[in-house]
This record gives structure tokens, sequence and C-alpha cells, in this order.
């Protein structure tokens, strides 16, 4: 029995198209999945078929939901009809649907409330509610005693097990998930897609996933819609699609994302040690969040700090930059004392390029005006500005730009390049590609890659993503809980780790990664 049918669907912003005609269908009980890179349309068809369009945006065409047939353009009253009962919609970051001054127990209360209103049943007890509200939070696996909290207590996975109850408070037909764990740590993001995948098959959902991961979607959807430009350039049973695609985009898309195995890299002695850090500790509110943490980090290599939010990797990379004071510890660059009162102050020789270039770069700025400062700072003249630019292989014509008119790539590229203009030994990247496209994302490994046999510098690589640093490090830390629990070489510490949190890890990372093996 089909869940969902959508003929026709178009949506258009004024005279431009975001998506071009789209026909799909789910059957109860199954998963299709549509991927494709930002600005593919995927999320503006999700969008359109769960009638919550932004402003100024219109879609034409059919959705059919089991009896219901809706043609649109529709009003909010006939989608209100549908959204709940027939189709509901969770998206990447649960903050935005839950609201934060309610509980989340009071929260699923009002949504089962509001379901059971728009049927015509009777109000239940308070007792009942609260049974029910218990009841769908096992349903999800969480502890009932979560419907006491509020939605910034719990952690990321956990809040999107709420708005995943909330979302099916009403048991649709139809769930689309747009983008539900690329927020999520590995180990996270595979417990909430098994729980997805388990619901699907018990309440015999329809689920519409749309993603831009290639590996979440192996194992899990039975059918794949690949999009490009608005446009739908293949689909197909989702084993066809990844191991024999035939359309180049699709297979550019394969052959960009990162999997397990470590790449290729010439044997070179380890050089001298450029930076030391020992016995580091660091406490937020009475909370220790580095416990004696010890490390090192050699000329010309790329160190890989790796573990799940919380474990600590971003406050070390801070202390090790200047961005907080540790409580205790020394640290040695180049065989030289880094001070620890230099909170705030960035030696030049260790630079930093973080994961929002966003939230970094000044949105006033010319591009060429950024690397410009940058290189003034450094005492080196803004003549360099092409060449620096030529670098990060941007155009140098760029330089007249801002960055709200640059691709997330590029923004990443000037944070890079002006990060290089004080001709740094050290490069901290912290989670530096985690919010890119995959292909998008090989192509910036790629360069760091490149930069560092180039230009001899180090790189202390910050992430959660296993996949990702085995394409760049020479060797991994792993950390958990503010204490590095592994050390090793990326390829060692990948196919035969020796901490329990670190074969969880690779567990997890194995189960998103993409096989290319149809075997598999």
């Amino acid at each position: 029995m089909s869940a969902l049918e959508v003929e026709g669907i178009t949506v258009t912003h004024g005279s431009r198209t975001l998506v071009e005609p789209l026909d799909l269908g789910i059957e109860a009980g199954r998963c299709l999945a549509i991927i494709g890179e930002s600005g593919s349309g995927k999320s503006m068809t999700a969008r359109a078929v769960a009638g919550l369009l932004p402003r100024g945006v219109h879609a034409t065409g059919t959705v059919r939901l089991g009896p219901h047939v809706v043609s649109l353009p529709a009003s909010e009253r006939v989608w209100s009809r549908m959204r709940g009962d027939r189709i509901a919609l969770l998206l990447q970051d649960p903050f935005t649907s839950l609201s934060p001054v309610h509980t989340c127990g009071s929260q699923l209360s009002a949504a089962l409330l509001a379901a059971d209103k728009r049927r015509g049943r009777s109000r239940r007890r308070a007792a009942q509610r609260r049974a029910d509200v218990a009841a769908r939070l096992e349903e999800v696996h969480l502890d009932p005693r979560v419907a006491a909290q509020y939605p910034h207590q719990l952690s990321g996975g956990m809040r999107q097990r709420v708005a995943i109850a909330a979302a099916l408070a009403a048991d649709p037909d139809v769930l689309i998930a747009d983008e539900p764990t690329t927020a999520l740590d590995a180990t996270v993001q595979a417990d909430v897609l098994d729980l997805l995948t388990a619901l699907r098959s018990e309440r015999g959902l329809g689920l519409l996933l749309i993603s831009h991961d290639l590996g979440i979607v192996q194992g899990r959807a039975q059918d794949v819609i690949v999009m490009q430009h608005g446009t739908v350039v293949e689909r197909g049973d989702t084993s066809r699609v990844l191991h024999h695609p035939e359309h180049p985009y699709t297979r550019r898309l394969l052959a960009a994302s990162p999997t397990l195995a470590a790449a290729d890299r010439a044997d070179q002695p380890a050089g001298e040690t450029l930076l030391r850090a020992e016995g580091i500790e660091k406490s937020f509110d009475g909370r220790r969040v580095l416990r004696d943490v010890r490390v090192d980090l050699h000329a010309r290599e790329t160190l890989a700090l790796v573990g799940a939010s919380g474990s600590g990797k971003s406050t070390l990379a801070r202390v090790i930059a200047g961005l907080e004071v540790p409580d205790a510890g020394a640290m040695t660059f180049d065989g030289a004392s880094l001070p620890a009162g230099r909170a705030g102050r960035i030696p030049s020789q260790i630079q930093v390029v973080f994961q929002d270039p966003n939230s970094t770069l000044n949105p006033a700025f010319t591009v060429g005006r950024t690397v410009a400062e940058a290189l003034r700072t450094a005492g080196r003249p803004a003549s360099e500005v092409p060449g620096l630019l030529a670098m990060v292989e941007l155009d140098p014509e760029l330089a007249g730009r801002r960055p709200a008119s640059l691709s997330g790539g590029q923004r990443q590229r000037v944070a890079i390049a002006r990060a290089l203009a004080p001709q740094p030994r050290l490069l901290i990247c912290d989670e530096s590609v985690s919010a890119l496209d995959v292909s998008v994302q090989d192509q910036i490994l790629q360069l760091l890659g490149r930069l560092k046999e180039q230009l001899h510098l180090s790189i202390l690589f910050i992430s959660h993503d296993l996949a990702v640093v085995a394409q760049i490090a020479d060797r991994v830390a792993v950390m958990h809980d503010g204490v590095i629990v592994e050390t090793g070489p990326t390829a060692i510490v990948i196919d035969t780790p020796q901490s329990p949190y670190t074969a969880e890890l690779v567990a997890s990372a194995r189960a998103q990664s993409l096989t290319t093996e149809e075997s598999a």
C-alpha cells in the first residue's frame, strides 16, 4: 500500500525554479532516500511535500497521503489537517521544533492532546496523559524521567529522540526526516538511525530520508533519488545506485565519500617534536573537562584528535592555541615554553581554522580586505593577497567579493588563507570540514594535505568523524571524558583498536561508512 505519492511537484521562488517537476512514491514500511549536496533541492522537496515552504517559495503538483489528495498550492487549513495525522517532519536541529521554555513531557502531552482534538477524541485524564507520555518516551528508548527535563538539559541525541516522539505523537503514516543526524556524533548518529529504522518497521511508516551522506543511506533506504541543481539525475534500488551508478554526478559523490580505509602515505621518519603538552588540566564550573592530558605533535605531521561531543578535544585545541588558560600542566613549542597566561592571544606560529567560517569572517569585509588585514598584522604587504588566495586554490578575482556571496567551501578556503598569512608552523583545524558537503569536504582535505607538504606544516586536526580522519591523519589520539585513551598510527588504531571506547567509535564509523563492495 502506498503511504505517499507525489506527482509533478515543482518548487519556485519568483522566476527561479528550485525543483524541476518531480515524482516519487513510498510504500508503507519502506524508506526512500533523497541525496544530494547543498542547493540540490532535496530539502525544498521535503518541505513542499509537508506544506512547510519558506515565505515567498511556492509549489505546484499533487501530494497523495493514503486516501487524501492535496493539490498544490494548498491553504494552511488544508495542510493543518494533514500534518501530524498523516505526515510529520523531523528536522536536523531539534531546537527548531522543541520549545526551550517547556519540559519535554509537557510538549509531548500537548502534541497528544492536539492529535486527540483533531480526531474528536475525549480529553485524556492527567494520569493517562502521563502514562502515554512515558510510553512514547520509552518507544524512542528514553527514560520516562526525561519528561521532567527541558531540551537544553539533554544531549543532542536525546533531544532528537524527543523530537522523534513528538513528530510521531499523532501516529502519522509518513515521516520526513531532513538530515536528522548531521549534527550528531557517529555513535549517536548510528543509534538514532537504527531507531528510525526500527520505528519504520514496527509502525509501518513510510520514511522519506533526506541526506547528503551516502553512508547513512546504505542499508537503511530501499530506494534512492539523487538530486543535483533541483533535478533528479538518478533513481532506483539503493544497492544498484550505490554500486552501479549511471550518472556522472552520482559517481562523483561516491568517489568523494570518505571511508575508513586510511589513505596511503609514504613512510617517513617522524620529525622532531614541535608541540608537547603534559599534565594539562581544565575545569569549567567544577566539571573537569581535561584530565592530565599528554600529547606530542611532530614536525610535518598531521595528528587527529578524535572523540564525541564533550570529550574535551576542542577544549584541548583552545588551550594549545592560547584561547583558554589551563588549570595545570605545561606546554612547549619548538622547545620553548608556551606561557599559560596568554588567553585570547594566539601565537603567530600557531593558527586556527574553525568549523564555521561565517562566525569568524567579518561579513562587511571583502575577501581581499580580510586576507590583507591578516597579512598586515603579520608584517607582510597587501600585495601578497593574490598569491595567498591562489595558494588555497581560489581565483584572485574573488578578492572583491564578500563572504555572503561565496559557497561554504570558498569561505573555508578564505579562512585557511587568513590563517596562513602569519606563515605558521602549526595549523589547528577544529571540525573545519564537518559542515561541508562530501565533495567539498574531500577537496578541502586534499588542499590541507598539499599545503602541509608545500609549507612543511604540522596540523592538529580535530574531528568526531573517523572516516574523515582516515583520509588526512598520520596519527590519531582518541579522547573520552577528558582523557586520551589511545594514540597511534591511523591505520593501526582503526584496524586494531586497543581501547573499548575506540573500538566503539570504530564500530559506529564502520556502520556509517560507505562500502563499495556489493556483498557488504
